[in-house]
């Protein structure tokens, strides 16, 4: 290789590497203690759902890439499997991802998925909460989860998440907040 060839090779590194880290880090994640942004996204039957229809109970709200994919499968079927649980504290599950509204339609009806999944295929909202990525080329939501109280303030933010274990741990994390919270009041 000529010298030519490493500096030419140095410049697109270097774009490609920027142009990343322009699309990953276009907006950073929302701090814990800080208001969730409000958005409004058609759901898996294409109505609108807003994060203030959700005031008064606990949303778990988390991105994830792609519908029908392994992980993104695993961790829908174990919020699934643990949505009694979510119910009983007052909690709602809602998903978002880049995946259009028939996508998030078919993915519920194949895997039996009862809560919420938003389509986000502006990508407005995922970027909003600095939960995006690439990958092969396509801009799809980052597995990111954010933990909202009933007021609306983010009181947990997960990031990369194992979606093998992520429900579990919310969970534990929800009733841990809550008992936090109770014993605030009693102040």
């Amino acid at each position: 290789m000529t010298k030519i060839h490493y500096i030419v090779f140095a410049l697109v590194t270097v774009a490609l590497v920027a142009a990343a880290w322009f699309i990953t880090t276009s907006a950073p994640l929302p701090q814990v203690g800080t208001q969730a942004p409000g958005f409004t996204l058609p759901n898996q039957e294409g109505r609108d759902v807003s994060l203030d229809q959700f005031r008064g109970k606990w949303v778990v709200l988390y991105f994830y890439p792609k519908d029908f994919t392994h992980g993104c499968s695993i961790e829908a079927h174990n919020f699934q499997a643990d949505i009694k649980e979510y119910l009983a504290k007052s909690a709602v599950v809602v998903g978002v991802s880049a995946d259009t509204v028939d996508s998030h339609k078919s993915f519920c009806t194949k895997e039996g998925l009862g809560f919420v999944l938003l389509s986000d295929t502006q990508h407005t909202v995922s970027k909003t909460y600095g939960s995006l990525m690439t990958m092969s080329g396509n801009t799809l939501s980052a597995r990111n989860t954010f933990l909202i109280d009933p007021a609306g303030v983010i009181r947990k933010v997960y990031t990369k998440v194992n979606p093998a274990i992520h429900s579990k741990q919310v969970l534990v994390d929800l009733i841990a907040s809550q008992q936090n919270a109770a014993s605030g009041e009693a102040r």
